[in-house]
């Protein structure tokens, strides 16, 4: 779980249920189903129209790693490839075959080892690997993004639909309220749908897909040194160039 996500989001929602109650209010003018059905079901259908089906409904699982990422310790990918390093100096590159790693990417960059690939081929083969896991990515990034951009919208749209109502019916005084709400409430709606919900949601998700795409770069990386026969330690010094430098430090001192 990741708490500044989870923090950040109850923390955001707490502050504006706290301002409505602040002057002894109440949530019940501030809940209007027509309006929230223009605002989250026609974004909804909105987000669905700008994607496929299987990557608009596969963007909800995205949605998720927003609060439970698969984040992967760069300091243990290193101190792995460290140990490999050392097994295939001594023993040659047949001697990685069935060894344990962190996670699929890794494990096939190995095995493209142990079955004799060169450089060239890893690096060719690894590098659309991750271009593909980027498509992927932003694919269901969009759709987040589409609930960014249309939820103000519909907002608007509810409003001028509130207006409407509210004009065509100015002489009636108990319908004026009523159209109001849905006037104003859209609006509401649509801005704290972007601006509290999706908007900190795409930013987490882009940055997990920037650390991932390091990652995997820093496997490509380790890899190239073990096809290389390079030492272990020249092949931690430089996978540790992406790291922080107390995790520089930590590996160090492990070395």
């Amino acid at each position: 779980m990741d708490l500044a996500s989870l923090i950040g989001l109850l923390g955001a929602i707490g502050m504006i249920l706290g301002s409505l109650f602040a002057g002894g209010g109440s949530l019940g003018p501030f809940i209007d189903v027509p309006s929230i059905l223009i605002v989250i079901g026609g974004t909804f259908f909105g987000a669905m129209y700008t994607a496929p089906l299987p990557t608009f409904l596969g963007s909800f699982s995205a949605m998720g790693k927003a609060f439970l990422p698969p984040v992967k310790k760069m300091d243990v990918l290193i101190a792995r490839m460290v140990e490999l390093a050392a097994v295939a100096r001594k023993d040659g590159m047949m001697a990685l075959e069935g060894q344990a790693v962190p996670d699929k990417f890794f494990e096939k960059g190995l095995q493209m080892l142990v079955d004799g690939a060169d450089e060239g081929k890893l690096v060719r083969q690894l590098t659309m690997e991750i271009k593909a896991m980027k498509s992927r990515h932003e694919a269901k990034q969009g759709c987040v993004k589409a609930w960014i951009d249309l939820a103000p919208a519909m907002g608007m749209i509810g409003t001028l639909i509130g207006l409407v109502l509210m004009l065509g019916n100015m002489g009636d005084p108990k319908s004026i309220g009523p159209a109001m709400a849905v006037a104003l409430l859209t609006t509401l709606y649509g801005a704290f749908l972007a601006n509290v919900l999706f908007m900190p949601m795409l930013t987490k998700l882009e940055n997990y897909t920037a650390y991932e795409v390091t990652y995997r770069e820093m496997v490509i990386e380790g890899l190239r040194g073990i096809a290389r026969t390079e030492s272990p330690r020249n092949i931690q010094d430089q996978m540790a160039a992406n790291l922080p430098p107390k995790l520089q430090a930590k590996l160090n001192a492990a070395a």
